[in-house]
């Protein structure tokens, strides 16, 4: 059942979404899904088997409720055949709570207290329609607590009016009417005007609620939750009242009168109030969807970054007063020497600067400077160029998140006997080295790539960018003789327990010589070896195919051609020559399909090569590096550093980053952002306009000056 409606929903043949929710069940990861069981879900790639993973767990989730939403009905004994089978052919979340919400247990309203007093059945005469004289009738119904016969209405009132705001078709009508018609405002708080400033583009700003773009709604929910905006739902209170006497007051009533005030009192007090929040609440979940989307793309890009390489590097986190604190890292990132220097005012100490830095290099065969781009960042950046240190790369690089990592118990951890200053400046150097393996120990949320990230749900972020940075690493794939703990709990299948397992036993043993001695790491049996081996590499191991994204369950294929080659499979592997012309068909079998065979081939051809592209170096304008250097019309180099829905920030090198709006990415139309530019994406940009006052530079990537439409 699960598998149709996900099979109807993610449009996708049913055998493929079965193979998939099949193996997620058994506990197979995203990665190892998509990678090596083509042939059970005829070759989902991981975005759709992500989507598939997503919509099960939703499903799975709505099951649980559905079987708790029964229970409670059946515990009040008020679940009739109908009922039961209404809800559990339901699989929209809000049409299940439109149908429970009945028999929810709620707190003490109006009508549960009109109910007390013995009011029911003159509601029930009311809503019949067909009492002549409902006044009289109403006489029955006085007490002490109901003193008058206006009274005994009013009661019998309220309890038809929440009978209204319970009925399952009448808030799917006006739910719809909200959905279609529904405007989203926002207004300032009065006498917050000038402690809101920031949102002064929100004290009167409307959209349509179902067109409503991401940043606009977190920006509106954010200046909300700070005191300054109040949001509501604008609707037509007229045209819903009406709907609902449509449906509820029959032509030739006898108690209209009495019904009408039942029908708007129960759309102004109950209705209105319901939808609206359930609406916001729905646009909330679509605005965090859209921004997690974002952050998860950006963090993509961020992970699979260019890596400099196995170079050695001098790392330099810069400052003024302070200093720039120096490291110097070998090809693995581990730390030789550390120091201070003082080249920038107040100290002005350049020429010690200078020397130490040569002195350095020197020393330790440099190979490249790794600069942080934060405070005293150009400045830094064109003393060491202006070094002359021929055969030295330079390179900017993001200290977004480094303090957070500095400060952080994984970095106490690797460096116990450092201060965060120099904990800082090896981060920037192991970043050039290779991102991925150094951003992974930092928290998503903290690396500075997001839209509103700490405003959408926290739980689903997490999740969310869990998968991304499994996906990253899996794809580049991890040497296990250089791994840290920290990128082996990535990898499929393993986990934090069994990265810390594989660390102590390398550590113990040494070097693990085949993939296969990974089944020593105590606690790793053959189902995490299963989902893990195909993305870890042994590099001059014992077996040529443990340094490829061959799996160790297909190396009989590939013994199988090197065989009908006459060849060893070392020879095979190291010839390229060898394996043209194969026909993968002719290995196909019951146990292996044509998709593997191709992705073995294509394995081989990239074995040992990292997939990411190569770093190419990148300059700032040499006579640009304050706001103030800025004039409309600049042409300048630029290195894309975030993108939002609206957009792409690019970094020019003055310290405040530039906005591309979305109309200024191209000489075309443009839907997305991410259609143009990618994370760290070296570009040419001409300035637009300057804002020095709030430090807003506009900046355009278009050839020609007209805006795009």
């Amino acid at each position: 059942m699960l598998e149709e409606i996900i099979a109807r929903q993610l449009q996708l043949a049913l055998p493929r979404v079965q193979g998939a929710v099949r193996l997620l069940r058994e506990g197979a990861t995203i990665p190892f899904i998509s990678r090596y069981r083509k042939e059970a879900t005829g070759s989902l790639d991981e975005v759709q088997v992500a989507a598939i993973q997503e919509q099960l767990e939703r499903l799975t989730e709505l099951e649980a409720r559905k079987r708790t939403v029964l229970e409670t009905i059946e515990n009040q004994g008020a679940l009739t055949p109908e009922l039961q089978r209404r809800i559990e052919a339901c699989w929209d979340p809000a049409s299940l709570e439109d149908l429970y919400l009945p028999y929810r247990p709620k707190r003490r309203t109006r009508a549960t207290i009109a109910r007390e007093r013995g009011l029911e059945p003159l509601a029930d005469l009311l809503q019949a329609q067909q009492c002549r004289n409902l006044a009289e009738q109403a006489r029955r119904f006085v007490s002490a607590e109901v003193p008058t016969p206006d009274a005994a209405i009013a009661g019998a009132c309220d309890i038809v009016a929440e009978r209204i705001s319970e009925d399952e078709r009448a808030r799917s009508l006006l739910r719809g009417m909200f959905v279609r018609e529904g405007v989203v405002r926002s207004r300032v708080v009065k006498g917050k005007e000038a402690e809101g400033a920031k949102y002064a583009d929100y004290f009167d700003a409307s959209a349509p609620l179902r067109r409503i773009a991401s940043h606009r709604y977190l920006a509106m929910r954010r200046g909300e939750e700070e005191g300054f905006l109040r949001i509501s739902v604008d609707i037509d209170a007229a045209r819903c009242t009406e709907e609902l006497r449509r449906r509820f007051i029959r032509p030739g009533s006898t108690t209209r009168r009495w019904l009408e005030e039942a029908v708007a009192d129960s759309f102004k007090r109950l209705l209105r109030p319901s939808l609206e929040t359930e609406c916001l609440a729905a646009a909330k979940e679509r605005a965090d969807d859209e921004a997690i989307r974002i952050f998860a793309e950006n963090l993509r890009q961020l992970l699979l970054a260019s890596p400099l390489g196995q170079k050695r590097v001098i790392a330099l986190d810069p400052g003024f007063r302070t200093g720039c604190k120096v490291v110097v890292l070998d090809s693995q990132g581990n730390l030789l020497d550390h120091t201070t220097i003082y080249p920038h005012p107040p100290q002005n100490r350049r020429e010690e600067a200078a020397a130490t830095l040569k002195t350095l290099a020197a020393r330790y065969r440099t190979e490249a400077f790794a600069v942080g781009d934060g405070t005293a960042g150009r400045e830094t950046e064109s003393f060491v160029r202006a070094l002359g240190l021929e055969g030295i790369e330079l390179f900017s690089v993001s200290e977004d998140g480094a303090s957070v990592y500095s400060a952080s118990a994984t970095a106490r951890e690797e460096f116990p006997d450092q201060d965060v200053t120099v904990r800082g400046a090896i981060s920037i150097g192991r970043r050039l080295i290779d991102p991925l393996s150094e951003l992974v120990k930092i928290e998503p949320r903290s690396i500075g790539v997001g839209q509103y990230q700490h405003s959408v749900d926290q739980t689903k972020l997490k999740n969310r960018l869990h998968v991304v940075v499994e996906s990253c690493v899996n794809r580049v794939g991890v040497n296990i003789n250089t791994a840290s703990k920290h990128i082996l709990t990535y990898v499929s299948g393993l986990g934090p327990a069994l990265a810390e397992n594989i660390v102590a036993y390398r550590a113990a043993n040494g070097d693990f010589p085949t993939r296969r001695a990974l089944l020593k790491v105590p606690r790793l049996g053959a189902r995490a070896f299963e989902q893990a081996a195909g993305f870890l590499r042994v590099v001059g191991g014992d077996n040529p195919l443990d340094n490829s994204a061959v799996h160790p369950e297909s190396y009989r294929v590939v013994e199988r051609m090197a065989a009908d080659r006459g060849v060893s499979v070392k020879r095979f592997l190291e010839d390229r020559s060898l394996r043209e012309g194969i026909r993968p068909e002719q290995y196909v079998d019951e146990r292996v399909g044509l998709p593997t065979v191709q992705d073995i081939l294509e394995a081989l051809d990239k074995r040992g090569l990292d997939p990411r592209e190569p770093l190419h170096g990148f300059a700032f304008a040499p006579d640009i590096h304050t706001i103030d250097d800025l004039r409309p019309g600049m042409l300048l180099p630029g290195i894309v550093t975030n993108i939002t829905a609206f957009g792409a920030f690019v970094d020019i090198g003055v310290k405040q980053d530039g906005l591309v709006h979305v109309s200024q990415l191209a000489d075309r139309y443009v839907s997305s952002p991410s259609e143009v530019v990618r994370l760290g994406q070296q570009v040419e940009v001409r300035v637009m306009e300057i804002d020095a006052v709030r430090g807003r530079i506009s900046l355009s990537m278009r050839r020609h000056g007209t805006t795009a439409s």
